[in-house]
């Protein structure tokens, strides 16, 4: 069985208090030696269309040169943060999880709570997250306010059988792979890798350097727009207008 090294937890320009753009994000990504990333915008899909207009990302969920991208979505639930992989979400927020979930399953996605102990963090807390049907759980998050919330999680999931992932949570170029997830399939498509996700993967667990902890908290106070990356966005090649089907199957 073939290993893949992914980034499950990956923030663009598309996030209020993310400086990351895109295509840097999959050029710093590949720098790395990874071969796919999520990218989990907060309460947004803005950049999943970016990618799939721009030939970076195919709607039939195979992927581009080797590299995958994962749509997805970080919503922020009426309890905190979820993580929905695999589909195109509206604007949820404010959503209770119970229903997120509804939504993430229905079309084909799988549910993951970020950061759940983190107490500087909109993580869903423990009470919560023994009601809700998840499909995984996120036990190392490189930005992670204290390593001991990292630990409180890994020890939930071990409690409950879930399996686990660990992210970058990265909202700069530099940060992407920082950590991630090893998972093994042979199908390398978005299908498939959920699939891997769910039957759990190899933890690769380091943190966010200081440079890149900082660069993250000055983000969100710049607060930058999705207009400005608009603004500087590169021309979409006449090849991938054509390559890009209108369509989304999530």
């Amino acid at each position: 069985m073939k290993k893949h090294k992914l980034d499950l937890h990956v923030h663009s320009q598309f996030s209020a208090d993310s400086v990351a753009d895109p295509e840097e994000i999959v050029a710093s990504a590949k720098k790395k030696g990874l071969q796919g990333i999520a990218i989990t915008d907060h309460n947004t899909s803005e950049c999943v269309d970016y990618y799939l207009e721009r030939g970076l990302m195919r709607a039939d969920g195979q992927p581009v040169e080797g590299f995958l991208i994962i749509p997805g979505q970080e919503i922020t639930t009426s309890e905190g943060h979820l993580l929905a992989l695999g589909v195109h979400l509206p604007y949820l927020k404010g959503i209770s999880p119970l229903e997120a979930i509804g939504i993430i399953h229905e079309k084909g996605g799988i549910a993951i709570p970020p950061h759940p102990y983190d107490q500087f963090r909109a993580g869903i807390r423990e009470k919560i997250l023994d009601g809700l049907e998840i499909d995984a759980i996120e036990v190392f998050n490189a930005a992670a306010t204290f390593r001991r919330y990292n630990r409180h999680a890994f020890e939930y999931a071990l409690r409950r059988g879930l399996p686990m992932i660990s992210a970058s949570d990265a909202h700069h170029p530099s940060a992407v792979g920082t950590a991630f997830t090893i998972l093994g399939t042979d199908d390398f498509s978005l299908a498939g890798t959920l699939t891997a996700i769910k039957r759990g993967g190899e933890l690769r667990q380091r943190y966010l350097s200081v440079r890149d902890t900082l660069k993250k908290t000055f983000s969100n106070f710049i607060r930058l727009k999705p207009t400005r990356l608009a603004r500087r966005a590169r021309p979409i090649p006449a090849k991938a207008k054509a390559d890009t089907e209108p369509g989304r199957k999530t």
